[in-house]
């Protein structure tokens, strides 16, 4: 699936995206200022959180209740190593079965299995986005 966007399409972008996922675990792979995090924070509220809050650039993972169930937003932009993501007890969110929204996941490239979703979004120069399921 590919799809350009503007970001006053973004609601059904995460919508789509939530129904086309083979995956309750995303991986969103995209460069700074992409809109990882703003397409997160719509899939949040779609989902029914109350409070879509900011990315958790610092404390690695917010954890949010819904209505759809437990979802974990991770940001492994800081890490310097994956055995941060081993501390914080990774393995474990992903053995659950919580919603998985993983920002940075290049940064953990050895907890990554086939099975999950992957999903790239480019900045296109029009300002749109495009959303690449890979």
């Amino acid at each position: 699936m590919e799809r350009t966007y503007l970001l006053s399409e973004i609601d059904a972008v995460a919508k789509e995206l939530l129904q086309n996922s083979r995956s309750k675990t995303i991986l969103f792979y995209g460069e700074m200022g992409a809109g990882k995090t703003t397409l997160i924070n719509s899939i949040l509220k779609i989902l029914g959180a109350e409070d879509a809050g900011s990315s958790p650039t610092f404390s690695l993972v917010n954890v949010y209740e819904t209505e759809n169930g437990t979802v974990n937003h991770f940001d492994f932009y800081r890490i310097k190593d994956e055995s941060e993501a081993w501390d914080l007890g990774f393995e474990e969110y992903l053995e659950s079965n919580a919603w998985n929204l993983i920002e940075w996941p290049e940064k953990i490239q050895n907890f990554i299995e086939e099975e999950y979703q992957k999903v790239q979004i480019i900045t296109l120069d029009s300002g749109e986005r495009m959303l690449k399921f890979c």
